[in-house]
């Protein structure tokens, strides 16, 4: 049950471990979280892990996400980056604060084909009384564990 005290990390990590043990409980959490996020849930990334402060989140490489030099789309990969940083952010924060991302910059290595997986941690964030801007960065690779690319998202967090 949500109450209003609850962080949105916090019902995040509920919802997890609700749906994770269930037959296609991922890609039921995953398909949530995009409910939530209609443009992100466009994409159809899979969270793979959530934990308090970390996400690793797969993106199937499909026509929807495709360029037109038959690799993933930039833009994609960013968005892709963007919900993991977003997801290890949010349940790294204390019930007292919220987050919103307020930069964005992608660093591309090579072209991105087949499965790319993103993964972020971050440290936990305690009360705050006063607005910060947190650094959090995902690394995208692709199945050979070859970087195809880093999102560096700043996430401008306060008390709510």
């Amino acid at each position: 049950m949500t109450t209003k005290y609850d962080s949105p990390g916090a019902g995040l990590l509920r919802m997890w471990d609700r749906t994770r043990a269930l037959p296609l409980g991922r890609q039921i959490f995953s398909w949530l979280v995009g409910r939530r996020a209609p443009y992100t849930g466009t994409m159809g990334a899979t969270v793979q892990v959530m934990e308090p402060g970390y996400a690793r989140v797969t993106l199937r490489d499909r026509r929807g996400v495709r360029n037109h030099l038959a690799s993933i789309h930039a833009v994609a990969l960013a968005n892709l980056g963007e919900l993991t940083t977003g997801l290890a952010v949010t349940t790294a924060l204390h019930p007292s604060v919220r987050g919103i991302p307020v930069r964005l910059g992608v660093s591309y290595q090579k072209k991105a084909r087949g499965t790319i997986t993103a993964e972020c941690r971050c440290i936990p964030v305690p009360a705050l009384t006063e607005p910060v801007d947190q650094v959090a960065m995902a690394r995208l690779t692709d199945a050979a564990g070859d970087v195809v690319a880093d999102v560096e998202a700043v996430w401008r967090l306060g008390p709510t």
